[in-house]
């Protein structure tokens, strides 16, 4: 009797842990059947498709949760374009659509709302809850990130498949998206331009972003937690950091309320320097023309 006991025991251990998420290490999972999901509020829990990335506005969601209550979020090239922009204000408690599409519009829970594009990123100056926005589609993002000390070759066509390999392994990512590689090995530094054809919403670059900031910057959020290495002719390459430009379909709205003071001073001072050069020049012509038609005149005296 023991013995069935213990053997069902097992049996009922193998299936609850051949029940699991690969894609969310915080994921709730249950067997028979498989079901996983992901705690966005107190009283929401998302069901998961494991077999894909999460979507980011719902990661957000709970890692928001998750600072709120004191749970754990750790396990223990310049711009493209003038339009590019990086994600300077950081995590967020988003408004999700049930898709898990960030919403136009986002409010944070609090009076002062702002637009953001397809990757949840803020894409305008802030202002009330009258602020009208438009989904706006993220089509290509650049990856800037400086990798540590390594003897692997600078070959850029070994580091292109390397990164190719990579992104199609750990995020499913075809490689036909990724439209250029640039790597300067002085620098350490490797800039890696994702795009996807303008009008498409497929694939959705933020879960690759977003997955690959916390690779990167904190922990993997991967189940495994294998770290993020990029395999250039055998050698295992990981990096020291990561800046994401995000270019979107449409320009962002940003106007000078963006900008520092300091900014604006320095704008200030710049402007008043150039229109005094501009001064001194007009009354330096003047001043020429002046001398030049006193000098005529003379001549003509001269001349009768």
């Amino acid at each position: 009797m023991k013995v069935l006991v213990a053997l069902f025991v097992a049996v009922l251990v193998e299936v609850a842990a051949s029940c699991t998420c690969a894609s969310m290490k915080w994921a709730v999972c249950e067997p028979d059947p498989c079901r996983c999901t992901l705690q966005l509020t107190r009283d929401v829990m998302q069901p998961l498709d494991c077999t894909k990335l999460i979507p980011k506005c719902f990661l957000m969601k709970a890692e928001m949760f998750r600072a709120r209550n004191n749970l754990t979020t750790r396990s223990i090239g310049g711009k493209p374009v003038e339009s590019a922009f990086v994600d300077n204000d950081g995590i967020y408690d988003p408004m999700c659509e049930s898709t898990g599409q960030f919403k136009a519009v986002q409010c944070n829970g609090t009076e002062v709302c702002w637009c953001v594009n397809s990757a949840g990123v803020r894409r305008s100056d802030k202002g009330d809850k009258n602020l009208k926005c438009e989904p706006v589609e993220t089509y290509w993002v650049r990856l800037q990130m400086r990798h540590k000390e390594t003897t692997a070759p600078a070959d850029l066509a070994k580091w292109r498949t390397g990164i190719e390999n990579t992104l199609l392994a750990r995020y499913k990512l075809d490689k036909k998206f990724v439209s250029e590689v640039q790597y300067d090995k002085d620098g350490r530094l490797l800039i890696v331009d994702v795009k996807k054809p303008m009008g498409s919403a497929d694939p959705d670059l933020s879960l690759m972003t977003y997955y690959m900031e916390k690779d990167v910057k904190v922990l993997p959020l991967f189940k495994d937690a294998q770290p993020f290495e990029v395999s250039v002719e055998g050698s295992k390459v990981s990096m020291d950091d990561i800046l994401v430009y995000y270019v979107d379909e449409k320009a962002p709205t940003f106007t000078m309320q963006r900008v520092t003071g300091g900014i604006i001073a320095v704008i200030v001072v710049v402007s008043l320097i150039v229109i005094a050069g501009f001064l001194v020049i007009y009354f330096l012509a003047r001043r020429q023309k002046a001398m030049y038609s006193k000098a005529q005149a003379r001549e003509m005296e001269t001349m009768s």
